[in-house]
């Protein structure tokens, strides 16, 4: 290819690649232009979430407390032998339901029967001693009034009267105490309850430093012990300080339990015990409460869930569980055009407290909450106040929801991290 030829087609490329680059980009150009003059007003706007909303109302609403306690019989007692000998048989059926005054133990008689012989016949040689002294004074007395014998003879014949009268008390109280031995030899219940398995087997040499038997648990009334914190008793003291926490009047609490499958016990009971000190040892101080067990079905030893019912949150703001989330700042609530501080407080059946950052005719978003956005538009529904169970427990506040991006058009309400729940010192009546 010549030179002159070589020139020519390099400038037929360029003219092509021009004509290319032309084709592609300037439909590309006029598009873009074309798209900048268009109006913005016309483009899709997103259309409000839907939510369903919560208006505030303030009302009383009852507050339950819960911890965890134990139950123990409420007069739990030591069988004990009282004299020292062979166990001779043992009567009763372990573990069974034991009356008052039912024979548990006996324990071989034959040494005690021997020794309430001998003292009964210890007893009737005083008695004949003081027979015999009484008859000699009886005759030494008129003649001593005659001035027949000396005052000593009456003398003489007086003590020996009185020492005969002294020596027949202590024999009778030698076959008194021989009649008791030989009666502590038949042992039985004091009290009506549950027996307990025997520690001593038939043959076994009963002493002094080894003479537990058995134990009996009176099972009705059952006594339920759980323990307050001093953290918990001043928070307490300091919620009814500020009107925020009321009492029940005479701090007259119920006593509801709920067992370990989650059944509520079918009886209530009262407070009947608060220790007037705290433990050095835990910081804590004792109280129980007294449950009627008709039916035997609570037991010694027993864990349960113990609820006081009777206090009150006047004026108490509550919403349901699932409207508080958890943020870097801690637990919030969504609001409708409304700015606030929610301190959440404890829970209370599916509800939860709300001790600041709220206030009546506050709208709260309880439903709808995943897919906002701060700022985005919402359509709300309203929802009826909850009402707070009575009955449930309370437990340490917070919801496990991750809170959503912040919501726009709804605005968010932070929250600082929960307080522990609040629990009474619940004084008890003696």
């Amino acid at each position: 290819m010549s030179m002159a030829t070589r020139g020519n087609f390099i400038r037929n490329c360029d003219f092509g690649l021009k004509i290319a680059i032309f084709i592609v980009f300037v439909p590309l150009i006029a598009g873009l232009v074309w798209g900048c003059g268009k109006d913005q007003k016309g483009a899709v706007q997103r259309p409000p979430a839907e939510v369903t909303a919560l208006t505030i109302t303030p009302k009383d609403t009852p507050v339950v407390f819960e911890w965890v306690g134990q139950t123990e019989s409420s007069h739990m007692v030591e069988i004990r032998a009282r004299v020292e000998g062979f166990l001779e048989k043992r009567v009763y059926e372990e573990g069974s339901l034991v009356k008052a005054g039912q024979v548990l133990f006996r324990i071989d008689p034959r040494n005690f029967q021997a020794a309430l012989q001998q003292a009964k016949g210890e007893l009737a040689q005083q008695e004949a001693r003081w027979a015999t002294a009484k008859a000699n004074l009886a005759r030494i007395k008129p003649l001593a009034e005659q001035n027949a014998v000396s005052k000593k003879d009456l003398d003489d014949a007086t003590g020996q009267e009185q020492a005969a009268a002294a020596a027949v008390l202590a024999a009778q109280g030698k076959v008194r105490e021989a009649e008791l031995n030989l009666s502590y030899t038949v042992i039985t219940s004091p009290v009506t309850g549950l027996s307990s398995q025997a520690k001593k087997q038939e043959g076994t040499y009963i002493s002094a430093s080894d003479s537990l038997l058995t134990y009996v648990a009176k099972m009705n009334p059952m006594w339920v012990t759980f323990s307050l914190s001093e953290n918990e008793y001043l928070q307490s003291l300091d919620e009814i300080k500020k009107g925020t926490l009321r009492f029940p009047p005479h701090d007259s609490f119920a006593v509801e339990l709920v067992l370990a499958d989650g059944s509520t016990y079918p009886q209530r009971g009262r407070l009947i015990f608060a220790d007037p000190s705290f433990s050095k040892e835990t910081g804590t101080f004792l109280i129980k409460a007294s449950m009627e067990n008709p039916k035997g079905i609570l037991k010694p030893g027993q864990f349960v869930r113990v609820r006081l019912i009777g206090a009150v949150r006047p004026h108490a703001i509550v919403v349901p569980r699932r409207a508080v989330f958890e943020g870097a700042k801690g637990q919030f609530v969504w609001c409708i055009d409304k700015e606030g501080q929610a301190e959440v407080s404890d829970w209370i059946g599916e509800d939860i407290f709300v001790t600041g950052g709220l206030a009546a005719g506050d709208r709260v978003i309880v439903d709808g909450v995943m897919m906002l956005a701060q700022g985005m538009p919402v359509k709300a529904v309203d929802k009826k106040t909850p009402t707070a169970a009575a009955g449930q427990g309370t437990a340490a506040p917070g919801a496990g929801n991750a809170p959503p991006a912040a919501a726009p058009g709804s605005k968010q309400a932070p929250a600082a991290p929960s307080p522990a729940a609040a629990k009474p010192a619940a004084p008890a009546k003696k």
